[in-house]
C-alpha cells in the first residue's frame, strides 16, 4: 500500500470515528455504523446521564442510548443526523494473524489519534470466558475505548475495548453485527459494570469458584432498584451457577415483562442472598435482598 493510499484510509477512518462526551465520566470513542446516525461504542463508555457525540467536522449532537450489554461491553447510540460517513465492517472470521491493524480513537484528549500494529490472534482469552477477541499489538490509552480497529483497507474488524498486557482487545465486528441484529429482540439489562472473580473460600457455598463482582451500578437501573450494591458478587440464577461471563448475558436475554432471580454474596460472604429483579417492560419495584 502506498503512503498516499494509507493516508486516505486513515482519513476515512477518522471521519467515521466520533468523540463521545459522557459528562464527568470522561470521554471515549465510537464508530458511525450507519449513515442515519447509529453509533457503536463500549457499554462502559456510554454510562453518562447526558451523552453527546462530536463528529469529525466538530459538530456536537445529543445522543440517546438505544441498547447495551454490559457483559459484552457493547452499546448502541443514536444521533439525529443523516448522510454520516459510515464505517465499512469486515468479516472478522476472515482476520488472520500477522495482518495490519489500525486503531483510531481519542486518547488523553488527542482527537483522531492513529496507531498501527499487527493482529496477533482472534479468539478467547483465559479468564474472560468463551467470547472471542481480536488481539492486536496496537497501543491503547484511556479514550480509545469504543473506537475502531480496522484492517489495511480501512474496514472495521473490531471495537477497541481494553488492553491486556501489550495487546489491545477488540470486540470482533461479527459479534457487533450479531448484537445489532438481536438488540431489538432483547430488552434485558441490569445496568451494572462487572468483573469476573474467584468466590472467597469463606462462602458457605464452597462448591462455587466463579462470580461476577459488581464494580458500578447505573442510577435508576434495575440493579439499583433491586438494592444491589457495588462489591456484591453475583453467583448465578436459582439452580444455575455462573461459570462464564456470558452466562449472565444469556440469563438476561428475552423480551417483555419477566422476573430474574439472582443469587449473590455480600459483606462477610457468610450466606448466599437472593433478589428478584423485574426485567423488560415490567414496572420496576424495589427488590428485597434475602
Amino acid at each position: 500500500m502506498s503512503v498516499a493510499s494509507f493516508g486516505e484510509v486513515a482519513e476515512n477512518l477518522r471521519r467515521s470515528t466520533v468523540l463521545i462526551h459522557a459528562g464527568r465520566r470522561g470521554n471515549g470513542s465510537g464508530v458511525i455504523w450507519t449513515s442515519d446516525g447509529l453509533i457503536v461504542t463500549n457499554a462502559h463508555v456510554a454510562r453518562g446521564a447526558h451523552l453527546r457525540v462530536q463528529l469529525w467536522d466538530a459538530r456536537e449532537l445529543d445522543a440517546t442510548l438505544e441498547s447495551f450489554d454490559a457483559v459484552r461491553d457493547v452499546a448502541v447510540l443514536r444521533v439525529n443526523a443523516k448522510n454520516l460517513p459510515a464505517a465499512r465492517p469486515a468479516d472478522s472470521s476472515r482476520v488472520r494473524s500477522g495482518e495490519l491493524a489500525i486503531a483510531i480513537g481519542n486518547p488523553l484528549g488527542f482527537v483522531g489519534a492513529l496507531t498501527t500494529g499487527v493482529v496477533h490472534a482472534v479468539g478467547p482469552l483465559p479468564g474472560l470466558g468463551p467470547q472471542s477477541w481480536v488481539q492486536a499489538g496496537v497501543r491503547l490509552a484511556p479514550g480509545n475505548s469504543g473506537g475502531p480497529l480496522a484492517d489495511a483497507a480501512g474496514r472495521i474488524i473490531g471495537i477497541n475495548t481494553m488492553a491486556a498486557g501489550q495487546l489491545a482487545l477488540a470486540i470482533p465486528s461479527n459479534a457487533v453485527a450479531e448484537f445489532l441484529s438481536g438488540s431489538r429482540q432483547n430488552d434485558g439489562w441490569l445496568g451494572v459494570t462487572l468483573y469476573p472473580v474467584q468466590v472467597p473460600k469463606s462462602s458457605t457455598r464452597t462448591s462455587k469458584s466463579f462470580g461476577l463482582v459488581v464494580l458500578e451500578i447505573q442510577p435508576g437501573s434495575p440493579a439499583a432498584q433491586a438494592s444491589l450494591l457495588p462489591g456484591d458478587i453475583l453467583l448465578g440464577t436459582e439452580g444455575r451457577p455462573f461459570s462464564l461471563l456470558d452466562d449472565l448475558s444469556r440469563a438476561l436475554r428475552g423480551t417483555g415483562p419477566r422476573l430474574l432471580r439472582i443469587e449473590f454474596l455480600r459483606g462477610d460472604y457468610s450466606r448466599v442472598r437472593r433478589v428478584t429483579i423485574p426485567l423488560g417492560n415490567q414496572v420496576t419495584r424495589r427488590g428485597v435482598a434475602a
